[in-house]
Order: structure tokens, then C-alpha cells, then sequence
């Protein structure tokens, strides 16, 4: 029997079987009872299946192709717009216009977003998480028409698979296990936990291919650099403001 939580991959290509809008609207409904803070639900999901729709929100991504290419793009979006509506309705008055709201709706989304990435990969359809939600999320707000109090912080592209994936191994389980207390990373154990993600002949292509000397730099300097962090970061707080939960 497949080991599912060992053997899982992202999948990046994706074939032209459609997925029935049923089969989509049963597992939203099963990601839905994922844990959420308070049994709020700060989330809220777009799905995007038209070629247009794709098409407004691939810039945002980079152009990436598994975008054009998916059957659907789900874009996960920390919410506390409904949940305000409900409070203003009910003679209630929100105060969910800070940095903590922001983050407990932020967990809800990656919650439910990870949840929905299990039964969908169970049930023979593959995903790929786009980190570059948070680099351009007013862009894909605007392309989604999001209201204030909503700001996209996953998006899952959605298919059957056209390909196996790459299967990008992990680092042990003593590499992220602390018993009792944080322990501290020593030079020596440093070299222990990652010599298997370095010695991969993957990892060794990606050094050769980027002309750096170590894996790591090419993490530092080529896919995460520190210019792209600060101007992404900036990005993001201005639209966490301009979307109401950075207040002043």
C-alpha cells in the first residue's frame, strides 16, 4: 500500500481531465471542517476554473504555468469581512482591525488550505502550493475584487496529474523535534541534519547550475535573496493596511 504522507509531491502539470465542479465543492465542504480559531471560519476561498479568471491572476504569479495550466486555482484568503458583516447585523461592534485578527485568520486559511490539499491529493488529483501569494497579494485582490478585511494568503493549483512530480525528500524528524526545551544547532549537528538534502544530486545540479559554492547560498542568493524579502515585506504590510487590519 502507498505510504501517502511519505510519498506525497507536488504536482506542477496537470492533464486536460476536467474535475467535476461536484467532486471540487465536496472537498471544499471536507477542508471546511478543518480546526479554526473560535470555530470563527476566518477564511474564504476563490475558485477560479475559467481561462480569463487564470489569465488576470498569472502575472501576480509570475507566470508560472501550473496557473494556465490547472484545472482550478484556489486562492485562500485570511477573512474577517464576513465575520464583521455577522457582528454589524447582530448589534455587535468588530474590533478586528489589528495585527492579531490578521494572524488568527491567517492560521484559519492555512488550516483549511492544508486540509484541502489532503483529500484532494487522496482522492487522485494533484496541487501545488504558489508561495507567491503574499509577494503580490493586492495585485490578486484586485484581480479578485476582495473587499477591505480579506487578504489572498494561499493559492493551490488543482488538477489530475500529467506528471509523477519530484519527490524533494525532508530533513529527519531530529532536525525539527525539540524534547522538553529548544535545542541549540551545533556546527557539528548542522552538518549531520543536512548532509542528505545536500548530497542530493538535485541539490548538488542546483549549486552547479548557480554558480555558487554551497546549497544554502543558493537559497540566500538566488531563490530567497534579502532585497526580494524587504520589498515583498513592505508590499505586503502597505496592503495589510490598505486592506484594514493594520489601522492606525
Amino acid at each position: 500500500m502507498k505510504d501517502y504522507w511519505r510519498e506525497r509531491r507536488t504536482i506542477r502539470r496537470y492533464s486536460d481531465r476536467p474535475v467535476p465542479a461536484e467532486m471540487l465543492n465536496e472537498l471544499l465542504e471536507k477542508a471546511s471542517h478543518a480546526p479554526t480559531t473560535g470555530n470563527m471560519q476566518l477564511y474564504s476561498a476563490v475558485v477560479t476554473t475559467d481561462e480569463e479568471g487564470k489569465r488576470r491572476l498569472a502575472p501576480a504569479h509570475f507566470n508560472q504555468p501550473q496557473v494556465m495550466g490547472a484545472q482550478a486555482v484556489i486562492t485562500v484568503c485570511a477573512d474577517f469581512h464576513r465575520f464583521s458583516r455577522w457582528c454589524e447585523e447582530r448589534d455587535a461592534t468588530p474590533c478586528y482591525d489589528n495585527l492579531q485578527s490578521f494572524m488568527a485568520a491567517a492560521i484559519d486559511a492555512i488550516a483549511f488550505a492544508q486540509q484541502f490539499n489532503t483529500v484532494a491529493e487522496q482522492e487522485g488529483l494533484g496541487v501545488c502550493w504558489l508561495g507567491t501569494t503574499t509577494y503580490n497579494a493586492r495585485e490578486i485582490a484586485d484581480a479578485l475584487e476582495l473587499p477591505e478585511l480579506v487578504v489572498p494568503v494561499i493559492t493551490l493549483t488543482v488538477g489530475y496529474p500529467a506528471e509523477d512530480g519530484v519527490e524533494v525528500g525532508r530533513l529527519p524528524l531530529e532536525a525539527i523535534l525539540h524534547e522538553g526545551k529548544y535545542h541549540p544547532y551545533t556546527p557539528d549537528r548542522i552538518n549531520s541534519l543536512y548532509a542528505g538534502k545536500e548530497a542530493r544530486e538535485d541539490s548538488r545540479g542546483f549549486v552547479k547550475e548557480n554558480g555558487k559554492q554551497t546549497l544554502a547560498q543558493v537559497f540566500t542568493d538566488i531563490r530567497y535573496p534579502k532585497a526580494n524579502n524587504e520589498l515583498f515585506s513592505v508590499k505586503f504590510l502597505e496592503f495589510l493596511a490598505a486592506s484594514g487590519f493594520l489601522k492606525q
